[in-house]
């Protein structure tokens, strides 16, 4: 019988979408305060797959990553996306939210984000966030998956990916020495 087995720490990611450069710098800073230091922030990258959130936001839309120098447990995931929750609703104006702040996870494998909306193929982890399954990591390129949101399935952050997947490698390899 095969014992369960602890996951590994994962790397904290935040992905960005904002139109406010001010706001957004003052939700890294508080993104910092709890999460500690950056180690990896994306070029900025035109949001442009829909105008979903144009009306809410303003236009035009920047994504763009951060990631986080301390791994975190994954089971950490829906309590930061509960935090993360509170910063845009800190920063909103008349209950229209400047930048939204998505935290997800990276291991190995995969690329997780955290939800606050079910859908079929997302799995439950507490408080009312789900985990949506977003990349997996296959033979050296990050590859989307048919539900995963139409940004991430252009391609274009795979350079980001893969930079914060070295640096998470690197991370790894560095706390088992």
């Amino acid at each position: 019988m095969a014992l369960p087995q602890l996951p590994l720490p994962v790397k904290l990611i935040v992905a960005a979408l904002y139109s406010d450069e001010e706001r957004l710098h003052t939700a890294r800073e508080k993104l910092i305060q709890q999460f500690g230091p950056v180690d990896f922030a994306s070029p900025p990258f035109p949001f442009t797959v829909t105008a979903y959130y144009i009306p809410e936001m303003g236009s035009p839309q920047i994504r763009l990553f951060y990631s986080f120098e301390k791994l975190i447990p994954p089971e950490d995931l829906a309590r930061i996306k509960l935090a993360t929750n509170a910063i845009e609703n800190e920063l909103a104006i008349a209950g229209r939210r400047q930048v939204n702040l998505d935290p997800g996870y990276l291991d190995p494998d995969k690329f997780v984000l955290a939800s606050a909306k079910y859908h079929g193929h997302k799995l439950y982890l507490a408080d009312g966030i789900w985990a949506d399954l977003t990349l997996h990591y296959e033979k050296g390129h990050f590859n989307a998956y048919p539900w995963s949101f139409a940004d991430f399935r252009g391609g274009e952050y795979e350079s980001a990916f893969l930079r914060m997947r070295e640096i998470y490698k690197a991370q790894l390899k560095h706390e088992r020495n």
